[in-house]
């Protein structure tokens, strides 16, 4: 098959095709920005140290995170780690409107196509939607970047729009996102058969999934305590301070993945409970579909279970902070000095936590397209079901049933992961012992150094230790709120049913 003809009929398809494209060139467009933004902090430069500037500051930018080197790199990771939802979303849109898509290519495989050919379409189809979303992130970058280049009155900008990273980063995210998103469609259809009769899979799963999330999150929690405080030591030889980097990354990426998927084993564990002990239709039908299909939820929540973990550890470091500044402020006032702690590293929690409340919400709209998928895959069931005398209502609850009853242990365990990760990342608050010198006189006898040593005392403060305390509150917050975010997904979803139960769904092809 020519390459004109291939990219002819990945254009071609339904409205349902064009809402895809649409929505999976938009979830490029943000992923690209966001690695533009994390392009353009990683290429500031960093001046030379001279007189004035020992310190090595860009002091260009009112913003320390830009101003500071040290703190470039994880202000250009926290960028990234926003990829991660939109990513998801990607990937939820491309599955909308699956079910026509499996008929067009089972048409194809008629038609005389090769599975091979079958899946270069399909690859064909994500990567056009995904050049077609990086090009606009670029324009809207560059574009962006002239409208927000505003000087404040002392020179200093607030955005690193004096930067523009190098043309071979730019076009290795353009061309990049694309073909990562066209090889993870070729990898999830792997185990897909498209043949003239329509789309199966090669090996169907029998049996629910076991509880091995459970074990790599024990797995992963015991490597990261392990390796931290090696690694916080600094005592032993290299390699061993090696063995720690890679017990931290690998533990704290284990529990994380093993959070993400171990939804399916809640998914099926819940369906089992609610088939054994429901006696309503509502929660029997959404036992039914969480055991045939526990991954579903996996899917469709492992953006928002992410956020919700850095969001715990988020307000685990804001405890620390916290403890640490009430440890200092103790100092002081044996010093005889009313001051605490500098307030930068509560303000840049806050742009953290500001940051994991828009990749809940990038989530939920992940979970919004999962929600809407759903409805719209499996609109002939429900309309056989209302034909046969099934109310509407009693498929609402059912899937507010299968969307929130998985929802609430699955935030929960990313709640707790979270925060033993954070409590393990940064353990207690600690001050150690400090001496203080303190002028008991007025300032021009403490000015001056003839008469300042007769009035000076020292002061020494012990060593100060505390355990900061649990951040129920904000952990709350968070949970509540990405609870509320599936349950106006799941509401919104709800208003595709009515259209999706029509009598006329059932000559549907």
């Amino acid at each position: 098959m020519r390459p004109s003809a291939l990219l002819r009929l990945a254009l071609a398809g339904t409205r349902t095709d064009t809402v895809r494209v649409l929505l999976t060139a938009l979830s490029a467009a943000l992923a690209a920005l966001a690695a533009f933004a994390a392009l353009t902090v990683l290429a500031i430069p960093t001046p030379p140290a001279s007189a004035g500037n020992m310190v090595r500051w860009s002091d260009q930018y009112s913003n320390a995170l830009l101003r500071e080197p040290g703190l470039r790199g994880g202000t250009a990771f926290a960028l990234v780690l926003l990829m991660i939802p939109v990513l998801a979303l990607a990937g939820q849109c491309a599955r909308l409107g699956a079910p026509a898509r499996d008929r067009r290519l089972a048409a194809l495989r008629l038609a005389g196509a090769t599975p091979g050919q079958v899946t270069r379409l399909a690859m064909l189809e994500t990567g056009v939607a995904g050049l077609l979303g990086t090009l606009c992130g670029l324009a809207l970058y560059l574009v962006g970047r002239e409208l927000l280049h505003r000087p404040d009155e002392r020179g200093q900008l607030a955005l690193p729009t004096d930067v523009l990273p190098h043309a071979g980063a730019l076009a290795a995210v353009v061309v990049g996102l694309p073909l990562v998103a066209g090889l993870a469609t070729a990898l999830m259809l792997r185990r897909v058969i498209t043949t003239p009769l329509g789309v199966t899979r090669r090996a169907a799963r029998e049996r629910g999934p076991g509880p091995w999330a459970g074990v790599l999150i024990v797995v992963g929690v015991a490597a990261f305590i392990l390796g931290w405080p090696v690694l916080l030591r600094r005592t032993v030889d290299g390699p061993y301070v090696g063995l720690a980097l890679v017990l931290i990354a690998a533990g704290g990426l284990a529990a994380i993945l093993g959070t993400v998927t171990g939804t399916g084993w809640i998914s099926h564990t819940t369906g089992r409970l609610l088939r054994r002990y429901a006696r309503h239709p509502a929660p029997l039908l959404a036992a039914g579909r969480l055991m045939s299909d526990p991954w579903a939820g996996s899917r469709a929540f492992a953006a928002l279970l992410a956020a919700v973990i850095f969001g715990a550890g988020a307000a685990g470091l804001r405890s620390h902070f916290v403890t640490e500044d009430r440890l200092e402020r103790q100092q002081n006032r044996l010093a005889g000095v009313e001051a605490g702690a500098n307030p930068f590293y509560l303000n840049t929690i806050s742009l953290v936590d500001l940051a994991v409340t828009v990749a809940v919400l990038i989530a939920a709209a992940g979970l919004l397209v999962a929600v809407v998928e759903g409805v719209v895959a499996r609109r002939r069931a429900y309309a056989a079901l209302t034909a046969t005398g099934v109310p509407r209502t009693t498929l609402a609850w059912s899937l507010v049933w299968q969307a929130v009853l998985p929802a609430v242990p699955a935030i929960l365990l990313a709640l707790t992961v979270g925060a033993v990760l954070a409590r393990a990342l940064f353990g207690d608050a600690n001050r150690g012992p400090s001496t203080t010198s303190v002028c008991d006189a007025g300032a021009q006898l403490c000015a001056d150094p003839a008469t300042r040593e007769q009035y000076t005392r020292i002061i020494e403060s012990p060593a100060v230790h505390a355990v900061p305390d649990v951040p129920l509150e904000q952990l709350a917050l968070l949970g509540g709120g990405a609870l509320a975010a599936v349950l106006a997904t799941v509401g919104v979803g709800l208003l595709f049913l009515r259209s999706s139960t029509a009598v006329e769904e059932l000559r549907a092809t």
